[in-house]
C-alpha cells in the first residue's frame, strides 16, 4: 500500500486481483474496443457493431476519457451457466481493497472496494453448490461480508474483519435467483455508500432458457460527504451507457440481473423504454409475475428482467426519478 493509504496499479498486480484474461486491469485502466452481450453459455462477441452514443439526450455527465466500450463488460456479462453434480464445491478470492475511482469524467470518488472494482465481481453459482468465500480485508478499516439468501446464520457476514485479517465464509447457494452482497461492518451506509456491494447470480439446477444476459447494478455516489448521493451510476460509472449503449441482438432474448444498491437513496424506479418486461421478483422464480415497463425496487431490491427488442434500434433505460437520470442513471440498449 503507498503512503497515502490506496493501492497502486503495481500493488494490485502483486495482489493477483488484475491482470489474467485482463478483464478487471480493462476496467482499472481503460481499454477500448466494442460492447457486445454474448448469448450464456457461448463465448466470443456478437459480430455486429454500433457506434458510441452522441446522445440527444444528453445529461452531461460522462464517463472517463480513459474507458473505452468494453471497460465495464467485467461488471455486466456475467460468467455462463455451469451445470454440474449436485453439491460440488465453488471458491471466490475477495479482497477488500480502499481506492480512488474515477466515477464519472473529471470526478474521483474515494472508494471501497471488493477485488478493486465498485460494484465487486459477479459471483454465479448454482442452487445447492456449496459456497466457500475467502475474504482478506487489505483496507484500512473493518470490512466484511454479508450474502443475502437462505444459509446457515453463523456464515451471515455481519462480524467485522479487522484490518488486514482474514475470513472464509461457507454456505451452500440457496434459493435460486439474483442477491445482492455487501459490507456490513458498521455503520453500513458508510461501507455500503463507499461501494462494498456486489452480486450472485444461483441459477436453478437446470438453468434457466438461453438469452443474452446482463448485470445492471444501481448505485450512487456521495461525492461531497453530506449524505447526500450527487452521482448515480449503472454498474458503477455514471453516464457509461449513455456513452455505450449495452448492445444485444435484435428479436433475440435478453435476460438482465437487475439490483438496487444505493444505500443513501429510498429507491430506484426502472423503466425500459418502448418495451416491456417479464418481471420475476428476486429471480426465484422460472416464470414471469407480470408484463410491465416498470418496476420499484428499495434498497437491497432485485429482479429478474426477461424481454425481446424486436426492432433495430436504441432503447433508454433509466432511474425514473428524473434527478437520478439526469446525474448519470440512464443509459441506452442498442437493439443490432
Amino acid at each position: 500500500m503507498s503512503d497515502s493509504g490506496w493501492f497502486s496499479r503495481r500493488e494490485l498486480l502483486r495482489l493477483g486481483l488484475i491482470g489474467g484474461a485482463g478483464a478487471l486491469g480493462g476496467y482499472l485502466a481503460g481499454r477500448s474496443g466494442g460492447r457486445v452481450m454474448p448469448m450464456v453459455g457461448t463465448a466470443g462477441p456478437n459480430p455486429h457493431a454500433m457506434p458510441a452514443a452522441d446522445s440527444l439526450y444528453a445529461h452531461g455527465v460522462e464517463p472517463p476519457a480513459s474507458l473505452g466500450p468494453q471497460a465495464l463488460d467485467p461488471l455486466t456479462i456475467p460468467p455462463p451457466f455451469e451445470a454440474g453434480a449436485k453439491g460440488r464445491l465453488r471458491s471466490f478470492e475477495i479482497s477488500a481493497i480502499e481506492m480512488p475511482i474515477e466515477v464519472a469524467r473529471g470526478r474521483t470518488f474515494q472508494g471501497w472496494t471488493y477485488n478493486g472494482t465498485i460494484p465487486g465481481p459477479i459471483l454465479r453459482a448454482t442452487e445447492g453448490d456449496q459456497l466457500e468465500i475467502h475474504f482478506t480485508n487489505h483496507g484500512g478499516h473493518a470490512h466484511n461480508i454479508h450474502f443475502h439468501g437462505s444459509h446457515d446464520v453463523t456464515q451471515d457476514g455481519w462480524e467485522p474483519v479487522p484490518a488486514g485479517g482474514q475470513a472464509t465464509y461457507r454456505f451452500e447457494a440457496r434459493p435460486f435467483g439474483v442477491h445482492p452482497y455487501h459490507c456490513h461492518a458498521l455503520p453500513v451506509s458508510a461501507h455500503m455508500g463507499h461501494g462494498l456491494y456486489g452480486a450472485l447470480i444461483v441459477d436453478p439446477p437446470g438453468g434457466r432458457p438461453p438469452a443474452h444476459e446482463v448485470v445492471l447494478a444501481f448505485s450512487g455516489f456521495d461525492m461531497d460527504g453530506d449524505g447526500i448521493n450527487d452521482l448515480w451510476a449503472w454498474n458503477g460509472v455514471a453516464g457509461f451507457f449513455n456513452r455505450y449503449p449495452i448492445k444485444v441482438p435484435v428479436g433475440q432474448p435478453v435476460r438482465a440481473y437487475l439490483l438496487n444498491l444505493s444505500a443513501a437513496d429510498e429507491q430506484l424506479t426502472f423503466h425500459l423504454h418502448a418495451q416491456t418486461f417479464g418481471l420475476i421478483p428476486s429471480g426465484t422464480s422460472l416464470t414471469p409475475s407480470q408484463q410491465t415497463d416498470t418496476v420499484t425496487l428499495g434498497p437491497g431490491e432485485r429482479a429478474i428482467l426477461e424481454f425481446i427488442l424486436p426492432v433495430r434500434g436504441r432503447y433508454m433505460f433509466q432511474a425514473h426519478q428524473q434527478r437520478m437520470a439526469e446525474a448519470g442513471g440512464m443509459g441506452w440498449m442498442a437493439a443490432v
